[in-house]
C-alpha cells in the first residue's frame, strides 16, 4: 500500500467516524421546515409568527410570512385588531390587518411570474379554511406542515380536493400523513 493510498483509507475512516458526514444530512422534508421556519421569524403577527415555502422539485419557488400588506402599518404598531375584540384563533379571519404566510407565498410567486402548479407548501401551522381555499386553485399537490390549527373545515376542503396532507415532526414523533 502506498503512502497516498494509506492516506486516503485514514481520511475515509476519519469521514465515517466523523458527525459532520454527509448521511447526517436533514431530510429534504426537515430542510424546508427548518427554512420555513426561519422565513416565520420575519413575521410582524403580535399573536404568532408563521412561514411558509412553496417547492417543486426539490427547489424554493416562493416564500411568505404573516404580516401587514406592503406599506401598511404592521400590527406592532397598530395594534392587534383581533385581540382588541377578543377574536379565537381560527375564527372570522377577515378581522385582521395581516395576511397569512401561505397568502404571501402565493402572492410573492405571482408578482415574480412563478407557476406554482404542481408544487408542494411547507408550513409552520396547518393552513386555515381561507389558505386552503387559495391552495387548491393555486394547484397546490401537497401540503407539509409542524403544527396544528384549529380549522375543520380547512381539512375537509383539502380532503375534498385530494391534496395529500403531511404533519411533520422530527423528534420522537414520526410523520403522520393525514390525507
Amino acid at each position: 500500500m502506498d503512502i497516498k493510498q494509506e492516506s486516503d483509507e485514514i481520511s475515509l475512516q476519519k469521514y465515517q467516524q466523523s458527525p459532520n458526514r454527509l448521511d447526517n444530512r436533514p431530510s429534504w422534508d426537515e430542510y424546508f421546515l427548518k427554512i420555513t421556519r426561519q422565513v416565520s421569524e420575519r413575521s410582524t403577527c403580535l399573536r404568532r409568527k408563521i412561514g411558509a415555502v412553496l417547492v417543486r422539485d426539490k427547489r424554493i419557488l416562493a416564500t411568505g410570512y404573516n404580516g401587514a400588506p406592503s406599506g401598511i402599518k404592521h400590527c406592532y404598531e397598530a395594534g392587534c385588531l383581533r385581540e382588541e375584540k377578543g377574536v379565537a384563533s381560527g375564527e372570522r379571519h377577515e378581522l385582521c390587518r395581516g395576511l397569512h404566510a401561505e397568502q404571501n407565498a402565493i402572492i410573492q410567486a405571482a408578482m415574480h411570474g412563478v407557476a406554482i402548479v404542481g408544487a408542494s407548501i411547507y408550513c409552520t401551522h396547518q393552513p386555515c379554511s381561507l389558505c386552503a381555499k387559495m391552495l387548491i386553485n393555486a394547484g397546490i399537490k401537497e401540503i407539509f406542515y409542524e403544527e396544528e390549527y384549529p380549522d375543520s373545515l380547512s381539512e375537509d376542503l383539502l380532503n375534498e380536493a385530494g391534496i395529500r396532507v403531511v404533519k411533520l415532526s422530527f423528534g420522537n414523533d414520526k410523520n403522520q400523513q393525514l390525507r
